[in-house]
């Protein structure tokens, strides 16, 4: 057995188009990379945004182990029976408690358990709980229950992911901000041993603007009027970032941005 655990995690995947292609492509690259745990952000897969089942089963067909969420995970009502049912999807967990799902999920994959965490920012984003001190709960709430820690930050602001990786330096193994849906040139590894990204980017459209039709977006520019998104269909890529732990440890060693 490898003294490493290697953990990719990939950005919000955007319409039924980029679970078609994960499904095409992530095994090939998990193969590759002998990756032993994949996390995508699932909250826009569904055609029309949000999630629905059909999304987040193609993406765990597609290799994910686990699915996180974000500010639209709860925009499509039929997928509430599904967030409460599946043990490998999360939800923002500072949202109410009343929330369909779960803010948190411990997963086993390749002989280690994985707590995987999903936390809503503050910043120009929708009213929630505290994402720090919720981080706290939920890691005391499991002390000695898992092996690794990973938190997914779904956030606005580069300064609030930033600063919650810091917050959470040493105590977790990785911390990555999704939202955005543009890579951030930043992967790291902070000097207690978490790896951290501000934003993995996404999985979409490559010509488009964060995976909608970008005529649509340029006309809201202009006129200040509402639209009705659409997201855009066309030559498709990836991006995420590979986080190599130490086996033993469960410090990160290393992080590194992969596209495909």
């Amino acid at each position: 057995m490898s003294d490493t655990y290697n953990i990719l995690a990939i950005g919000d995947a955007v319409s039924m188009q980029a679970c078609e292609y994960l499904k095409e492509k992530l095994w090939g690259i998990r193969k590759y990379h002998n990756i032993s745990f994949t996390i995508v952000n699932g909250e826009n897969s569904a055609e029309g945004n949000g999630m629905l089942k059909q999304s987040a089963d193609m993406l765990i067909e597609a290799g994910a182990d686990a699915i996180s969420g974000g500010n639209h995970t709860f925009r499509r009502r039929e997928v509430y029976s599904y967030l409460d049912d599946s043990p490998c999807c999360v939800r923002p967990a500072n949202m109410p408690s009343s929330a369909p799902g779960y803010g948190s999920r411990i997963i086993e994959a390749d002989s280690k358990r994985v707590l995987v965490m999903n936390l809503l920012g503050t910043v120009y984003m929708d009213v929630c709980d505290n994402p720090f001190t919720c981080a706290d709960k939920i890691l005391e709430a499991n002390k000695g229950k898992y092996d690794y820690a990973v938190v997914d930050i779904h956030a606005e602001a580069t300064s609030e992911k930033a600063a919650l990786a810091r917050y959470l330096d040493g105590r977790v193994s990785v911390v990555f901000g999704t939202h955005t849906h543009v890579v951030t040139a930043d992967e790291q590894v902070l000097k207690r041993g978490t790896g951290f990204i501000t934003d993995l980017g996404m999985v979409g459209v490559t010509d488009s603007i964060l995976g909608v039709k970008s005529d649509i977006v340029i006309e809201k520019f202009i006129s200040r009027l509402p639209v009705r998104f659409e997201q855009a269909h066309g030559e498709v890529s990836a991006s995420g970032t590979i986080f190599t732990l130490d086996r033993a440890s469960g410090k990160c060693l290393k992080a590194e941005r992969i596209i495909f």
